[in-house]
């Protein structure tokens, strides 16, 4: 069962989040790439908030720049650790959630 368990680390961004003036979510799945994290995605909210702000929609005249962005990544142990204190700079004003899960299907070899 072991071999089953990996990590899973989400972070709640904002599409006009930057880093070094580049969007944020762009150069965290850059960075992850190049650590040789497993696997990584980022979804594009159409409707969301983060912590005590109202709801943003697609549908808002306003809305550009201000909707979430969910950014997920996937890997061992190990790999994880390694990339959060980087993680945590680049992205020190949002929410970064990590929990252990297991892989069902496949592996992270």
């Amino acid at each position: 069962m072991a071999n089953n368990m990996a990590v899973q680390v989400t972070m709640y961004l904002h599409e006009e989040d930057k880093w070094q003036k580049r969007p944020l979510h762009i150069e965290i799945l850059n960075f992850l790439r190049e650590e040789n994290v497993y696997a990584a995605t980022v979804a594009h909210c159409v409707a969301g908030f983060l912590g005590r702000q109202r709801v943003k929609t697609s549908h808002l005249v306003d809305a550009g720049g201000k909707l979430p962005v969910v950014l997920t990544f996937v890997d061992k142990e190990e790999h994880v650790s390694r990339v959060l204190p980087k993680l945590k700079e680049m992205a020190a004003h949002r929410l970064i959630v990590r929990e252990e899960v297991i892989i069902e299907q496949g592996n992270l070899e």
